[in-house]
């Protein structure tokens, strides 16, 4: 069993690692939700971007292919937790690992590595 600051470190790597993908994948660490119906807050017709670069969503409709939205509230969630934010958190869990060896573990720090390592530790 690994120790909770092992657990800790676990997580941030693996997070980092996931966000640094996902931005390189997409040329952004910024994305965000677009609505094309703002009047209608559960539309499917959301799309998600990574800022300044391009659609997130494969396919924009047509012959054979899916419309690339999601709902809102999917988008919008998507969005708030961009690979920006999935490198605060990656810090945020590396600190916590300090914290953790000099005063023991933050009890919801411990909750999210775990969370983010699929429950092992």
């Amino acid at each position: 069993m690994s120790s909770p600051a092992g657990e800790l470190r676990a997580a941030a790597t693996k997070l980092r690692a996931l966000a640094t993908a996902a931005s390189d994948d997409s040329g952004s660490t910024n994305w965000h939700a677009s609505r094309h119906f703002p009047e209608l807050p559960d539309s499917t017709f959301t799309a998600l971007w990574a800022t300044g670069v391009r659609s997130l969503i494969g396919g924009g409709g047509g012959r054979g292919r899916p419309p690339g939205y999601v709902s809102a509230p999917v988008g919008d969630y998507i969005a708030a937790l961009d690979p920006a934010v999935g490198l605060l958190f990656a810090d945020w869990l590396d600190a916590a690992a300090v914290d953790a060896e000099q005063i023991g573990p933050a009890p919801h720090a411990l909750a999210v590595a775990r969370a983010i390592n699929g429950g092992q530790s």
